[in-house]
């Protein structure tokens, strides 16, 4: 059994305040001396970087639609190995699923662990009737356990004497307004954690304003688990070396996908293509991010030509949206055009709203890294980029879900390099493909 101490911080809906309020919990804990294990709902890749630099533990994905059930059992319990506590946050509102479904939902997550929820509740300009919205929430679904509620944006010790006296469930934190620690937001979210400290900074007015106490004593509540059912995947002599991006440009990655590329026989070594030269490696992980932002000095570094011969040359390239853009011949966006890798028969385009967002479901029809034709895989797409493609592109993915660069058709590819809107989490089969096409390269 997995007996780990657990709280889900819910939300009523997007921007109420739940991860500033989660990664306050986060800090204040950890300043506490405990051991944090933070978590986060839902496919999203920001989120977590700040979860990760507050806790110092890798932040996990738990998403019942990409990893199914058994799948968030299994990353949260192994995730969970050395910790004292674990912290989950929510996703949108508690309710908000796929298709007006509880699936993938924080709810269902709770559902899933077994653990308590704290509802954050933004209780600028209301009153008494933040207890009549708290009301619905927790009587909504007989099958959770909303334990308690964390009120944001209160105005005054009056504003809080007007709400307290009705609340349905337990208000384990009063947070005041503080405009002083904001977090900027931009065209796919919040600022990432190496651009601002001021989610780490809120620990200070968690750890003051709230019933720390109280909220352990809650995640001690949560009864202990079954063991995991999906065990982890067996782990491989290293035999291949897969460089993967990392900088600004490229910093939305899965870390259960570092997992298996390491489990499928990869080791990982991390780069720059804005700073650094083309590390020797045997095939390359370009992820997601703010090529856009970055546009500048991307088309200046060498490394952009380095990997255009190493792909002339056949090395295998895997990109997701920011990797896919990078892959093409140049970017326009308001600013000018800015040249790209140049492997791709595309051209980038930035537009001032999103062109594709929510989950997809991939059908591998070719491409350098296919597991098998017609397999199956899931993943997310969310950006404000559109490709033109030439007529003669070919297409390594079709989709049963998600828009993809061509109406349903995904995975630009050249050679073994392959570029793709779908941020895929990665199935043990789709690493071990990665990996082989790395095999395949070294060997030749």
């Amino acid at each position: 059994m997995l007996d780990i101490p657990r709280i889900v911080i819910a939300g009523t809906h997007s921007g109420c305040g739940k991860t500033t309020f989660s990664s306050g919990l986060m800090a204040a804990l950890t300043a506490r001396g405990y051991t944090v294990q933070p978590f986060k709902v839902g496919p999203d890749f920001i989120d977590p970087t700040h979860h990760t630099a507050i806790c110092g533990r890798s932040s996990r994905n738990l998403d019942p639609y990409l990893m199914g059930e058994d799948g968030v059992m299994a990353t949260f319990a192994a995730a969970c190995r050395g910790a004292d506590i674990a912290v989950i946050e929510g996703v949108m509102g508690l309710y908000d699923g796929l298709d007006a479904t509880d699936e993938a939902s924080t709810a269902h997550v709770a559902k899933i662990l077994s653990a308590p929820v704290l509802l954050t509740v933004d209780v600028k300009g209301m009153s008494r009737s933040t207890c009549a919205l708290i009301s619905g929430y927790a009587g909504f679904d007989p099958c959770l356990n909303l334990a308690g509620a964390v009120l944001n944006q209160v105005g005054s010790p009056r504003h809080r004497a007007l709400i307290e006296p009705g609340l349905p469930v337990p208000a384990f934190g009063w947070l005041p307004k503080r405009d002083d620690l904001t977090v900027a937001s931009r065209h796919l979210g919040l600022t990432m954690a190496i651009e601002t400290e001021a989610m780490a900074a809120f620990g200070e007015v968690a750890a003051s304003a709230c019933d720390l106490d109280g909220i352990v004593a809650l995640a001690r509540s949560a009864p202990p688990l079954p063991e995991s059912p999906a065990p982890d995947a067996p782990r491989r002599e290293s035999a291949v070396t897969i460089g993967v991006a990392q900088d600004p440009a490229f910093c939305f990655y899965y870390q259960d996908n570092f997992d298996r590329l390491r489990a499928a026989g990869a080791e990982l070594i991390f780069f720059s293509p804005m700073h650094d030269r083309l590390p020797t490696a045997d095939a390359l992980y370009l992820g997601g991010g703010y090529p856009e932002l970055h546009a500048a000095a991307l088309a200046a570094s060498r490394c952009r030509e380095e990997i255009k011969r190493a792909i002339d040359d056949g090395m295998p390239v895997y990109g997701e949206c920011g990797g896919l853009v990078y892959l093409t011949e140049k970017i326009e966006g308001d600013d000018g055009a800015y040249p790209m890798a140049g492997v791709l028969p595309a051209v980038t385009e930035m537009t001032g709203r999103f062109q594709g967002l929510g989950y997809v479901e991939a059908r591998v029809t070719g491409g350098p890294f296919a597991s098998g034709h017609g397999s199956v895989y899931r993943g997310h797409e969310f950006h404000y980029s559109r490709v033109a493609c030439d007529r003669d592109a070919r297409f390594a993915l079709a989709l049963a879900r998600g828009k993809g660069i061509d109406g349903g058709r995904d995975g630009l590819f050249v050679q073994n390099a392959l570029g793709q809107y779908t941020h895929a989490y990665f199935t043990n089969d789709s690493a071990a493909a990665i990996t082989r096409a790395a095999e395949r390269y070294r060997r030749s």
